[in-house]
């Protein structure tokens, strides 16, 4: 079982879009969440960066990054909750028996951070993969392909949860199978993963059944 983070184990796109729309209001620029939706799931160096390249503002990313995180982890403090049914599902499967690992394109920083808010420490997951440790973020297939490789399992042996249009596409191009869930996109949207579900506290059962 490979969990992509955000909108899956944990909302986390609300107080990151609250958060960059105070990055770019500290640079004097007026941007607003919805702005930040066509980069979901694509790390925060797109996330960020796409809203300014739309907009025409200069950015340093590294700097501005950094920035961004500081900002982050001041808002997320004693707020974040994890999503229903995340930590009981990711327990059910450890119970099972089988391997499970985070693969976000976040940065380590906002991996890490969102992992412990909720509960859910990494130290629970067989293999933990953040943006920083693949060159071609999603809807490439790198992040989906490097968690595989790090639980010793080939992609169609692997079942990944993702919530985001380009995440779902990464983990077809992946070779693995796809749950996904309508925590951001409409289910129409997500039309190419093998499952559908509101949330891990309603798993079709057939998703585990393969």
């Amino acid at each position: 079982m490979i969990f992509d983070l955000d909108g899956v184990l944990v909302m986390s796109e609300p107080p990151l879009a609250e958060a960059a729309v105070a990055l770019f209001a500290e640079k004097g620029h007026t941007v607003n969440a919805d702005d930040f939706k066509p980069f979901i799931g694509m790390g925060e160096d797109r996330y960020i960066g796409g809203v300014a390249e739309i907009r025409g503002i200069k950015l340093d990313v590294d700097r501005d990054k950094a920035r961004l995180y500081e900002i982050y982890a001041r808002v997320i403090r004693g707020r974040l909750q994890p999503l229903p049914g995340a930590i009981a599902f990711v327990n059910a499967c450890r119970d099972q028996g089988l391997a499970v690992a985070v693969a976000s394109g976040a940065d380590r920083i906002k991996v890490a951070a969102n992992l412990r808010e909720i509960g859910l420490p990494e130290s629970l997951f067989d293999a933990v993969v953040d943006g920083n440790q693949v060159v071609r973020m999603k809807p490439a297939p790198d992040i989906f392909l490097e968690a595989c490789r790090r639980v010793a399992l080939p992609p169609p042996a692997c079942l990944v949860v993702e919530d985001a249009i380009s995440g779902v596409s990464a983990a077809k191009a992946a070779g693995t199978r796809v749950l996904g869930l309508t925590t951001s996109f409409e289910a129409e949207q997500l039309a190419m993963a093998d499952w559908i579900a509101p949330d891990l506290a309603h798993v079709p059962p057939a998703a585990l059944a393969w």
